[in-house]
């Protein structure tokens, strides 16, 4: 850690450590600890991700999928089309050096292919079409509300996603695009997360510096791992925070943390 600026060791720090062990590097830090546990720094931006977090499906994909695909002979169990989904979305994506590169449609013909068993084109832009509506989304419960008051407070929102160019025009039509002062997807800028420089990218649009932004996701690696990396705090979506009303009482600090150590716990993430 030596060379780190103080700002992004008491970061480093907080992510890691538990109030009683922060405490013994404070007389070092000369950083003030707050009777919250938290460090007497605001936040001043937060980061989301889209899919799985911010957006969620309208019907699950295997439904999706077979009810597009049974014209085209598909008539394979749910079950069956969610394990082929899951073992082809994990596969490693070898055609081109990320999976979303512009449309993305390389990549989702690929899944529907291994999904459904089928190869038809038509097919595939049936379903591809049905996930460029705002129909086949809808909104996390309270994110609106919950964003809307952090803007209002002041900070600096944007989205950080791994997603291909029909992204802007689903949060345009579900009313989200005006809530963000940036907006930044791998197919766009051409690096996916992890990669720390999506997130670095999303902060020096925004104006702020890593340590001073919060990414809010809900895969481990994509999300936590990636925001870290780039020197960001980062918080799991169903673990760290379930909902975004809890989101935007952590970021202005009115939870309380309880640490099993001592009497507080000074970093937002488990």
């Amino acid at each position: 850690m030596q060379g780190l600026p103080l700002t992004r060791l008491v970061s480093h720090l907080s992510q890691r450590c538990s109030a009683g062990q922060l405490r013994a590097f404070q007389p070092a830090l000369r950083v003030p600890i707050l009777n919250s546990g938290l460090p007497d720094f605001t936040y001043r931006a937060l980061l989301v991700d889209a899919a799985g977090t911010l957006l969620v499906p309208s019907e699950p994909a295997a439904e999706v999928y077979l009810r597009y695909g049974s014209k085209y002979g598909v008539n394979l169990p749910t079950s069956e089309i969610l394990s082929r989904f899951r073992r082809a979305y994990n596969s490693p994506w070898t055609l081109t050096s990320q999976r979303y590169v512009g449309d993305g449609r390389p990549f989702w013909q690929n899944i529907v292919t291994q999904s459904t068993g089928c190869d038809s084109s038509l097919l595939f832009e049936e379903i591809y079409d049905y996930y460029a509506q705002a129909a086949a989304w809808y909104v996390a419960p309270g994110a609106h509300a919950a964003l809307q008051r952090l803007k209002d407070s002041g900070l600096k929102l944007g989205i950080v996603s791994n997603f291909d160019t029909r992204l802007r025009p689903i949060l345009k039509d579900l009313g989200l695009d005006q809530l963000f002062d940036t907006i930044v997807i791998s197919a766009e800028i051409g690096v996916e997360k992890p990669n720390p420089i999506i997130f670095e990218a999303a902060c020096q649009e925004l104006g702020v510096l890593p340590e001073e932004a919060v990414h809010v996701g809900d895969d481990r690696r994509n999300d936590i791992f990636g925001a870290r990396d780039a020197g960001c705090f980062a918080w799991l979506w169903g673990m760290d925070v379930l909902t975004f009303d809890e989101v935007s009482r952590k970021m202005l600090h009115e939870e309380e943390y309880d640490d099993p150590d001592s009497d507080a716990i000074l970093s937002p993430i488990s």
